[in-house]
């Protein structure tokens, strides 16, 4: 056996999030010629940080690490150069430690060797640390999805804390095609205005039923945009929201035909508000969930856009698909 390694000496403060803030110095080092007889005696009357895996070092180069079940269960005679793992995961002086902590669990060792440029031994982040490693991670990404940011902590403080110039850049854009949107559904309602003038009532029903499509589209679009940041595939969830938007259209579609007959005494009328719900928002459905997938594919944030364009978009399906409706019920 040989002394632990000695704490390389440095006056640069350790970096946030560097894994040489869990290293432990004061491990079982030996020689590779040393047996595990040896070994196991050397360990006897000594403290250790850890004694989950072995370094094996000639001089301060580290050679591999040796396992504590495998020098247990090793013949007397048996030396550290044939027991231990030449390949284990190593990493450098500054990496960060999320990294660090997955290249140890993908590497399948129970330890990590932190070692310098010229190969020095430095010590070794044990298991318990590197468990601690994983759960603060865990539970620092788990806040940020949660909170809906799709990138990383530094991104998600940097779009809360942006100047007032890049806000509007990044806002304007959607808020000037949604306008677009508006001029657009004008016109459209000024192409039906012949159906209006037949039946007055029909714009009576106008705000509701866009309303309503917008309304379930922005329970999907929220969704979905929570399931992005969170690794969830669109494909998971499409089958069993586009069945929800549909029970949802069935839903108000039943509601609303008592209520309307029993206001307005037409049931050609309840009709038209009737089919015009249930396919609004089985559509508002669909574009909910496309729009977010879409933007996020092309590497856009979907938090800033798809809102206003999902808005737009579904308000000027809906106006269509009330009017088609009622042109051909009432027509």
């Amino acid at each position: 056996m040989t002394a632990p390694p000695t704490p390389v000496a440095t006056d640069e403060p350790l970096l946030p999030g560097s894994i040489e803030a869990y290293l432990a110095t004061r491990v079982p080092v030996c020689g590779p010629d040393d047996t595990a007889g040896v070994v196991r005696r050397g360990l006897h009357d000594r403290t250790f940080d850890t004694v989950a895996d072995i370094a094996v070092c000639r001089g301060t180069r580290l050679l591999g690490l040796i396992p504590a079940e495998a020098l247990l269960a090793a013949d007397e005679g048996t030396s550290a150069a044939e027991l231990m793992d030449a390949d284990p995961p190593v990493v450098r002086p500054g990496e960060d430690q999320e990294k660090a902590a997955w290249k140890a669990v993908q590497h399948g060792e129970s330890s990590l060797a932190v070692v310098g440029p010229d190969g020095s031994f430095h010590g070794l982040v044990p298991p318990a640390r590197l468990m601690g490693v994983l759960l603060a991670e865990h539970d620092e990404d788990v806040v940020l999805r949660l909170s809906g940011v799709t990138a990383s902590a530094a991104n998600a403080r940097h779009a809360s804390e942006e100047s007032l110039g890049a806000r509007l850049r990044h806002r304007t854009p959607w808020l000037l095609l949604g306008l677009l949107g508006a001029g657009l559904a004008a016109w459209l309602v000024g192409g039906f205005e012949e159906t209006l003038s037949e039946d007055v009532r029909l714009a009576f029903f106008v705000p509701g039923v866009v309303y309503m499509a917008d309304a379930i589209g922005t329970q999907t679009e929220s969704l979905i945009i929570r399931g992005l940041s969170v690794g969830v595939s669109i494909r998971r969830v499409l089958r069993l929201e586009v069945l929800t938007g549909v029970a949802l259209g069935l839903l108000l579609a039943v509601a609303a035909v008592p209520a309307v007959v029993a206001v307005f005494g037409s049931f050609d009328l309840a009709l038209v508000v009737a089919l015009s719900l249930f396919a609004a928002c089985a559509v508002a459905t669909v574009v909910a969930m496309a729009l977010p997938a879409l933007m996020s594919r092309l590497g856009r944030d979907p938090a800033y856009g798809s809102g206003p364009l999902a808005t737009v978009v579904q308000d000027l399906l809906s106006l269509l698909v009330y009017f088609v409706v009622a042109t051909a019920i009432l027509g």
